[in-house]
């Protein structure tokens, strides 16, 4: 019988990487080999992105990257050098949760929590590129994440109402076109 024993990374097999994480740069010596998930939450300590599969498909280590969501479990660390990352510490200012966030609670858009970071990140990432998302479009972009607990109807009530208060916020800042068109429809009457 062979005895195994861990040991611990060989300094020679390591790099310095520089990430850009919610807004601050850190330098991390990590292998070339790490994943962006395990840098993030070993060494970042930004435990808020979940590690579910590590397959890419459950969805629970999504992060923005340059503002497209990403699974962080299928890139490496030092692919995500020179990029912006966005991780879901990144949506509170402080101890006040987000649009996003708040839209979830009162949605009841979370059950036992594992998935969520993954589901908000996601959808943040979404609402950005396609601010006037249908009901349809947000189901079908939200059954990319698995989710054990809820169903998804309310999640996707969650990120809808959330669209449509930000819309509404759009339409009401001076200068600022409407987005939905109610302008557009008052000329038309």
């Amino acid at each position: 019988m062979t005895e195994t024993t861990h040991r611990p990374p060989d300094p020679g097999h390591q790099q310095l990487i520089s990430l850009h994480v919610n807004g601050e740069t850190h330098d991390v010596l990590t292998e070339p080999r790490r994943t962006l998930v395990d840098v993030l939450r070993h060494e970042l300590r930004l435990t808020g992105t979940h590690v579910g599969c590590e397959h890419g498909i459950c969805g629970a280590c999504t992060v923005l990257l340059d503002g497209a969501p990403v699974r962080a479990c299928l890139m490496f660390a030092a692919q995500a050098e020179g990029s912006e990352i966005r991780t879901v510490e990144s949506l509170a200012e402080g101890r006040e949760l987000s649009d996003l966030q708040r839209a979830f609670s009162e949605h009841h858009g979370l059950q036992c929590g594992f998935c969520t970071p993954g589901f908000l990140m996601l959808a943040e990432g979404f609402l950005a590129e396609r601010p006037q998302a249908s009901k349809e479009e947000i189901r079908e972009v939200v059954a990319s994440n698995l989710c054990r607990c809820t169903g998804y109807q309310t999640i996707v009530e969650a990120i809808d109402d959330c669209a449509a208060r930000r819309r509404a916020a759009l339409g009401r800042q001076p200068g600022v076109p409407d987005p939905d068109g109610a302008e557009e429809r008052e000329e038309v009457r």
